[in-house]
């Protein structure tokens, strides 16, 4: 190989570059990757023959569709939008870097699992989805996997993401802490939902693993550990007073999802196998609290993701 070839950047096609995860992409994009940024303006994600169009014209790589319809129970009244970017992009994605040659990272969700055992899940497991949401991403997995070879492709599941900007979880009980410290009136969480939560800052350098090694077919990744909504409600007020975002936390009281009842059905224990994962990316385990204290301290100093300079239009 000439030294010329052996510095040809990977040109990897970035959808939802605009989002929690997409700010982190962008923020810590590696040397050697020429990135191509498809945010909204540029790409209507329910448009399956726009994400055909955009592998046409750009030739990428990779495709790293990080973008995707996540309003959980929104989604129940919108099935068809949530079919459309959930399952026909990555289909259109897929189906044209068949014709042409590239690769696909695809994110998805444990949401494909039912929830229904005790130990945590493995990639090759049976996809039962609850929720209209759960049956988009599934369906999105099934599409891909007959459009590309496996070595083609990888579908990278995740659970509880969030990150220090954008809407989240985490960010949403930053507030209500916030707002409730001293009240008399707790914050009333799930307790009877386990999974883990997964920080943007760990999630972003597995997802360029992939992509660096040339990583294939299905894998599982989270940070480390199990939690429940209500623990880690817990812990996001803990240790805001530890970093100084708060002066103190506000009560917070364990409910049952009964008692919380929403449009769409979650999964009860949705724990991710992702041991087989850490080894083919060769990145080790990061427990949830230790990326929580991260990513509090990034909100305290102000130091949230910096998106790297567009790439490519």
């Amino acid at each position: 190989m000439s030294a010329a070839a052996a510095a040809k950047p990977v040109r990897v096609l970035l959808t939802g570059p605009e989002g929690q995860l997409g700010q982190q992409l962008r923020a810590s994009v590696p040397e050697g990757i020429e990135l191509i940024l498809c945010g909204r303006r540029d790409l209507d994600l329910a448009d399956a023959e726009a994400c055909a169009e955009a592998v046409r014209r750009h030739r990428p790589d990779w495709v790293l569709n990080s973008g995707a319809y996540t309003a959980v129970d929104r989604a129940e009244g919108e099935p068809e939008l949530a079919l459309a970017v959930n399952a026909g992009a990555p289909e259109a994605f897929a189906r044209a870097l068949a014709q042409q040659g590239g690769r696909l990272l695809q994110l998805s969700t444990d949401f494909v699992f039912a929830g229904d055992q005790g130990h945590p899940y493995l990639p090759a497991q049976e996809r039962r989805p609850l929720s209209v949401y759960g049956i988009s991403k599934a369906e999105g997995e099934r599409r891909i996997a007959l459009e590309l070879a496996s070595e083609r492709f990888c579908l990278l599941r995740t659970s509880w993401v969030y990150g220090p900007v954008g809407r989240n979880f985490c960010l949403t009980m930053l507030e209500l802490h916030r707002r409730r410290a001293g009240s008399s009136e707790p914050l009333r969480v799930i307790a009877d939902q386990v999974g883990c939560p997964t920080a943007t800052h760990t999630l972003a350098p597995a997802c360029w693993a992939v992509i660096r090694r040339g990583v294939s077919g299905v894998q599982h990744w989270s940070d480390a550990g199990a939690a429940s909504w209500y623990d880690f409600a817990i812990a996001i007020g803990e240790l805001a007073v530890a970093t100084g975002l708060l002066e103190r936390t506000a009560s917070v009281e364990p409910i049952t999802t009964a008692e919380y009842p929403t449009p769409a059905r979650r999964p009860a224990y949705s724990l991710l196998a992702t041991s087989a994962s850490r080894l083919a990316l060769e990145l080790p385990p990061l427990h949830w609290r230790a990326a929580l204290a991260e990513v509090l301290r990034q909100r305290s100093s102000g130091s949230t993701p910096t998106p790297a300079i567009r790439r490519h239009d």
